[in-house]
């Protein structure tokens, strides 16, 4: 994916931040990694304490630029536009060879489904279920709303210090980065209302296109 490979030189110096947030179970230091093509990757041993992709809260939206992008219409706040065009290694992607999502009759495309597993697994912790947010961690599905897709993925490949709060580096976590553009896409069809909350339904199967993908990302 050319939007991660680009980030590849920016984070494989980083080291993994020893918190995860303020408060907080500290996360596991992961072995370095480098990041696939068309996802983003992350490592098997942060814990779920250390848990998601961290935005600061002052990236979330106002209440009435989140209402419009979940009125149905295709353009977020911050100008992109989430139609998917093209799938490339089983993900979709909008005009510009950014992430988006694709639900159709309600069955949602497998990188989104996979993201709202991923994020489970690895963010809720800190930013709540569903992307909702928490006391002391933003709620992301949001913050994409508004953030440029860049800035999301620097933040979650370097982190970040904010006022009252640490957010982690996951640049060499396995199991966010080799999977953070299905987070993504995941929190924007949350934020954009396409999908609800919980556990989707009807997802659409993993492309062998998606599986070669993710075993190059996980096992360099």
């Amino acid at each position: 994916m050319k939007a991660i490979t680009s980030l590849t030189a920016l984070v494989l110096g980083a080291s993994l931040a020893g918190m995860a947030m303020a408060q907080t179970a500290p996360g596991t230091d992961a072995p370095p990694a480098q990041a696939g093509a068309g996802a983003a990757a992350a490592t098997s041993g942060a814990s779920d304490a250390a848990a998601a992709p961290e935005a600061p809260a002052e990236d979330a939206p106002a209440a009435e630029e989140t209402a419009d992008a979940a009125a149905g219409d295709t353009i977020l706040p911050n100008g992109q536009d989430t139609t998917p065009v093209e799938e490339v290694d089983g993900r979709w992607r909008n005009d510009e060879d950014i992430p988006t999502f694709k639900v159709e009759d309600g069955v949602v495309d497998f990188a989104t489904f996979n993201g709202f597993r991923r994020y489970h697994a690895e963010c809720h912790v800190c930013h709540g279920p569903d992307g909702e947010g928490s006391t002391y961690a933003p709620a992301l599905k949001n913050s994409v709303l508004r953030m440029d897709y860049y800035d999301f993925m620097e933040v979650v490949a370097s982190g970040k210090q904010g006022s009252n709060s640490v957010m982690p580096a996951f640049g060499t976590n396995k199991n966010v980065w080799c999977y953070i553009d299905d987070i993504y896409v995941y929190l924007l069809a949350h934020g954009t209302d396409t999908i609800g909350r919980g556990r989707p339904a009807e997802r659409a199967d993993k492309s062998d296109d998606y599986t070669a993908q993710e075993d190059s990302c996980m096992s360099s």
